[in-house]
């Protein structure tokens, strides 16, 4: 405060009505920490929350069909989303046709020779049968790697999240755990004749506070999961027990 303004405060601004002198001095600021400050215990042993013989005798059924998954106590699979077969169409019409194509030339290698006038060591089938049976042997794994990836996304419903198991190629797996306490929306959809035709489509989940959206391709009879779902998650956030529904390995 400089000197000026010390005087400017001691001289009166105004007076009460019996003539006494009235000031403006500022008011003064406490120095003291207006936060509050709480502690809070904690238990050296945390309760240990007690699970029902019920809910054990499925959480021991759960891990029993499924030993991959990581489920907490008292946690237990629901139901099980697996792809539909339609998606394994197009790989296993191919790989089956190469490998068709592939027997038929080694089998009837003597009228491929001719037909295509073949010479020289090409033309007997000893010199040909290793490279041919190595590009079957390549063919039939090609085949069942197509099959082990498209197989291995699967999405399972517990009474208490969502997991969903992403596999990209042979050496690429990805787990992602959702509690159905986040889920926001949840639907389906449908699209196209071979959608309808077959019964299959997609399930499209998303969650509070995050733009993602997480997608399931390829689900068989996708209206009725989605109608389990809902209905776990909307018994989960009210309290209620969820009902099994199915529980397949």
């Amino acid at each position: 405060m400089t000197e000026e303004q010390s005087e400017q405060y001691e001289k009166p601004v105004a007076y009460d009505a019996e003539g006494r002198p009235l000031y403006a001095h500022p008011v003064a600021k406490s120095e003291t920490s207006t936060h509050q400050v709480v502690h809070v215990s904690r238990s050296l042993e945390p309760f240990k929350q007690e699970v029902s013989p019920e809910v054990k005798i499925k959480h021991d059924r759960s891990m029993e069909l499924f030993p991959g998954l990581n489920l907490s106590q008292g946690e237990y699979v629901i139901a099980a989303v697996r792809r539909h077969p339609i998606g394994l169409f197009l790989p296993m019409v191919a790989g089956v046709s190469l490998l068709s194509m592939t027997l038929s030339v080694m089998f009837n290698y003597d009228l491929v020779v001719r037909l295509f006038d073949i010479k020289g060591e090409l033309a007997n089938i000893v010199n040909v049968f290793v490279p041919l049976m190595l590009f079957a042997a390549l063919i039939m794994l090609g085949t069942y790697v197509s099959y082990y990836v498209y197989s291995k996304n699967r999405l399972y419903l517990t009474n208490e999240s969502l997991i969903q198991e992403t596999q990209t190629s042979l050496f690429s797996h990805h787990e992602q755990t959702v509690s159905l306490l986040n889920i926001e929306d949840a639907s389906y959809d449908q699209k196209g004749i071979a959608q309808q035709l077959f019964g299959y489509g997609s399930i499209r989940l998303s969650t509070e506070g995050d733009e993602t959206s997480y997608r399931f391709d390829y689900v068989a009879n996708p209206r009725h999961h989605i109608a389990v779902l809902n209905n776990a998650v909307e018994a989960f956030k009210n309290g209620r027990p969820i009902n099994d529904i199915e529980t397949e390995a």
